[in-house]
């Protein structure tokens, strides 16, 4: 992964997967009404319509009425199910509990053994993502299912790893959690 990549980060989970399908799926469409209305503008533009018949015509009036029903949707069904797919909770394997602090995040692991460990960022090196490397990096098995479980002590935190297609805001006073599966190792 590059900062100068214009494409989606490779998708490193079954979630991502589903994701990058979808933003196919929809610019295609987007591509496809955008072709068709440039079509339709450069045509309107070089034509001279003098047809007096098309002013009251029922059957355009009520395709054009339809077909962006239809086009709705074929982008509403995949997003829903996507959705649901996110927030799905498959027997969970392995528990893994993030806090978020002021300046660090601090995860727990309680399931089968209790371990916990802080996160610092780090800012020595020269070769280092500002603000993205950190001292002790979480770490978690590929091809387990397992659950997040998020939260904070003190202000609203933004937990993210684009590759994986999992954002979620560990908020004070309220627990939120995530399904994970990770289907590469790296």
């Amino acid at each position: 992964m590059k900062w100068t990549k214009f494409y989606l980060p490779d998708a490193y989970s079954p979630t991502m997967e589903q994701l990058v399908y979808f933003h196919d799926h929809t610019m295609s469409i987007i591509t496809s009404i955008t072709i068709l209305i440039c079509i339709l503008l450069n045509s309107l533009l070089w034509n001279k319509l003098i047809d007096l018949n098309m002013n009251e015509h029922q059957m355009i009036e009520t395709w054009w009425t339809i077909l962006p029903t239809i086009v709705l949707f074929l982008i509403a069904i995949p997003s829903l199910k996507i959705l649901y797919s996110m927030e799905e909770l498959i027997n969970p394997t392995i528990s893994i509990k993030s806090m978020g602090h002021q300046w660090y995040w601090s995860y727990e692991y309680s399931d089968k053994f209790c371990k916990e460990l802080e996160s610092y960022m780090k800012y020595n090196k020269k070769n280092d993502f500002r603000l993205l490397e950190v001292d002790n990096k979480m770490k978690a098995p590929f091809l387990t299912q397992m659950r997040m479980i998020f939260s904070s002590s003190d202000v609203l935190h933004s937990w993210t790893i684009p590759c994986l297609g999992i954002k979620m805001d560990a908020v004070p006073g309220r627990i939120n959690q995530s399904s994970l599966m990770i289907k590469k190792p790296g």
